[in-house]
């Protein structure tokens, strides 16, 4: 390992390579397998084409294996897409680029993304392809086959109740909402009890309270259908408020679009922060298309960015 693999390290203050024995097992039981473990396997095998390590070094391959762990929102990956963007290593240098993964890496709490920022340009504008595009490696941890008998989409948690699936899958498109994102949100509100209620009066899977629910016409909060499509309306306005941004999405509906237009982005709550997080990391991307004919963006939104390339 050189010098600026050594710092780099230091800084972080974390280890460049997880444990092989921890990426290992990821590989070679992938009935058991999380998220934790296919971030794992990734980096280490990531760090061994990045550095040579028993392997021919391959920048291209190296970057790929970090940005799978990138989409499932680990922020030391996204740290390591920027670097090797920054600094032209085994990969075309591009200062935007490098700038847009630290600045997610940033989001997350890395210091030292913060401080590369200040040196570099703008961050590179849309999603870069390897986070919007699905990424095909070589040697990629398996994941367990789906049930043949009643195959689940791989969007909704395994334990989503199959009803509450077919109407995602129905509703979702209607709205142009991915149903990843219909998903995480309503995990993260009910754990998919359609009758759930919260000590502020959220109401349903999606947790509508009342004000949402009449603005998006729902009458009947416990009805599943009904809840889905408001909620689904509220996710759908919200991505054309803040043009597609998952994470200011995320953080609005769970505190509110004018809590998060006041902190000039993701309130510094931490169950707002711990929210973002869970579902960036659910919906594996930082932004997602929208209909723009729904809402005017935020008149905020500019200064939000700007604050957000400022941290």
């Amino acid at each position: 390992m050189g010098l600026a693999g050594w710092l780099k390290a230091l800084v972080l203050g974390i280890a460049l390579m997880p444990t092989p024995a921890a990426a290992q097992q990821a590989v070679s039981a992938p009935e058991l397998l999380t998220d934790s473990a296919r971030i794992a396997a990734w980096r280490e095998q990531a760090a061994a084409f990045e550095h040579g390590n028993g392997v021919p070094k391959d920048g291209a391959r190296a970057a790929a294996l970090y940005c799978q762990a990138a989409r499932l929102g680990d922020a030391a990956s996204q740290f390591d897409l920027g670097w090797m963007h920054a600094n032209g290593r085994g990969v075309e240098r591009d200062d935007a680029l490098a700038a847009f993964f630290f600045q997610l890496a940033a989001a997350q709490g890395i210091k030292q993304a913060r401080t590369l920022l200040q040196l570099l340009g703008p961050p590179a504008p849309g999603l870069p392809a390897c986070l919007r595009d699905p990424v095909v490696v070589a040697r990629e941890p398996a994941l367990p086959a789906a049930p043949a008998a009643a195959p689940v989409p791989a969007a909704a948690p395994a334990r989503t109740p199959r009803p509450i699936v077919d109407l995602v899958r129905k509703i979702a498109p209607e709205y142009g909402v991915p149903a990843a994102l219909a998903f995480a949100i309503m995990e993260a509100e009910s754990n998919f009890d359609s009758a759930a209620v919260s000590p502020r009066n959220a109401q349903g899977l999606m947790q509508l309270i009342p004000e949402t629910a009449r603005r998006f016409r729902v009458r009947k909060p416990f009805d599943p259908a009904q809840n889905i499509r408001g909620g689904m309306a509220y996710l759908r306005w919200l991505l054309a408020y803040f043009e597609g941004d998952v994470a200011l999405g995320a953080a609005a509906y769970n505190a509110g679009e004018r809590t998060v237009e006041r902190y000039r982005g993701v309130p510094p709550y931490d169950e707002t922060r711990a929210y973002v997080r869970r579902i960036v990391a659910a919906v594996g991307a930082i932004a997602q298309p929208f209909d723009a004919s729904v809402a005017e963006p935020s008149p905020h939104l500019d200064q939000i960015r700007a604050r957000g390339r400022a941290k």
